[in-house]
């Protein structure tokens, strides 16, 4: 990580309140490529909610368009699979939470701005379990 990216757990806020944990460093995530689902002024898809993948998300968006299941190395993007932690736009996440499909989510590591998108609580009720103590 260079100087100039930001760093998410000395200046950005998790939904909770808390600094902003790592969503997932294998495969890297982030706007940033930085593990974290920071967000700054050139993400205009608010890549902001960690999510784990599941088999009927990764379905779904790919059938809006957006297919996140093959590798696209020119953009550092591995291809997921279920399973996987990935920081999401949090408009899709929201279309996917709409049509019954939206993947399990790490609350610690969704950033603040989520909640500009999505409610806390709608984002409570799809914590991964160890996350739902949170809640």
């Amino acid at each position: 990580m260079s100087d100039t990216m930001p760093t998410a757990k000395s200046t950005a806020s998790n939904v909770l309140g808390s600094p902003l944990d790592t969503c997932c460093t294998a495969p890297m995530t982030g706007f940033y490529r930085d593990g974290c689902c920071n967000t700054g002024a050139g993400d205009m898809g608010a890549h902001v909610v960690c999510a784990e993948m599941t088999a009927d998300f990764l379905a779904y968006t790919q059938a809006q368009g957006n297919d996140l299941l093959t590798p696209m190395p020119a953009f550092q993007f591995p291809g997921l699979k279920p399973g996987d932690r990935w920081c999401l736009c949090a408009s899709r996440w929201k279309e996917a939470l709409d049509a019954g499909v939206a993947p399990p989510v790490c609350l610690e590591a969704t950033h603040a701005s989520a909640l500009e998108y999505v409610s806390l609580a709608e984002l409570q009720r799809h914590a991964l379990p160890s996350d739902a103590g949170l809640a």
